[in-house]
């Protein structure tokens, strides 16, 4: 039986022999088929979407959150934003998405990408679901060009920084078959990614799925994240280790410098 994760590949819905291309096409790009949603989406793309300078920006200030399921005071949309499911995305107040940022949901009606006040998306990042959801919690900097992906849920808490590059894979790959391409296998899940508060990543952090890193926690730039990190530590490396804290006292709990700890 096909899984969930499977039914919104893109090859799986482009490739459906029952639909037609309009039907694919606002399966893909809308994730319904309303036709006023359809036009409302094809207008105000077209026509506001790629605008330069203030009257781009005050434009799609105005035009622009009827696309979405809900969007608070004062947002601002940059230029060549790529939405997909924009009804699926709920943005709170003074929410910025910079120019060429994509948000894409693709997935059941109940799976979503949550965005809470004063969060800043950065230029070029993405944030991708397939069958999945995304929460991000007020105050968040997502800088340039990072990308964060999920099949179940990735959550991020509130006044996190994650500079540019950065990368959060709430999903993986089987790859236990050699008689099929690793691409044609079923997706693999270990749980999302959840990133506490007033987390600082520095630029390029991977942190792969089923990884939780605990609220206040620093990790250095170009480290790969496997593990848990534990509230507090300062964590760098391939793959990442605690190597300090920003609360000595805590040290105490963790036994020689371990990433490994018991959660509350």
């Amino acid at each position: 039986m096909t899984s969930k994760h499977e039914q919104f590949r893109f090859s799986a819905v482009s490739a459906d022999s029952k639909s037609s291309f309009i039907k694919k096409y606002q399966d893909l790009v809308l994730g319904d088929r309303s036709w006023r949603r359809l036009l409302q989406y094809e207008l105000l793309t077209l026509l506001v979407g790629q605008l330069p300078g203030a009257l781009g920006l005050g434009l799609r200030r105005i035009l622009y959150p009827q696309l979405f399921g809900s969007v608070g005071k004062n947002a601002i949309f940059g230029h060549h934003l790529t939405l997909r499911a924009p009804g699926r995305i709920h943005l709170g107040s003074n929410v910025v998405l910079d120019d060429y940022a994509v948000l894409s949901v693709r997935g059941f009606e109940d799976e979503r990408i949550e965005i809470g006040d004063g969060v800043q998306i950065g230029r070029s990042a993405q944030l991708k679901t397939r069958a999945g959801s995304i929460f991000i919690s007020a105050h968040a900097n997502i800088g340039a060009e990072c990308r964060i992906d999920s099949t179940t849920e990735v959550h991020i808490g509130q006044h996190c920084i994650f500079a540019g590059r950065c990368y959060l894979g709430g999903v993986s790959h089987q790859f236990d078959r050699t008689d099929i391409p690793i691409v044609q296998q079923p997706l693999a899940t270990k749980g999302g990614v959840h990133i506490g508060d007033d987390v600082w990543l520095g630029a390029h952090v991977i942190v792969l799925d089923g990884v939780t890193i605990g609220t206040g926690a620093i990790v250095g730039a170009g480290a790969v994240v496997t593990k848990d990190i534990p509230a507090y530590a300062i964590a760098m490396g391939v793959p990442a280790q605690v190597r300090s804290w920003r609360k000595v006292e805590l040290a105490e709990s963790y036994q020689n410098g371990s990433t490994e700890y018991k959660k509350p």
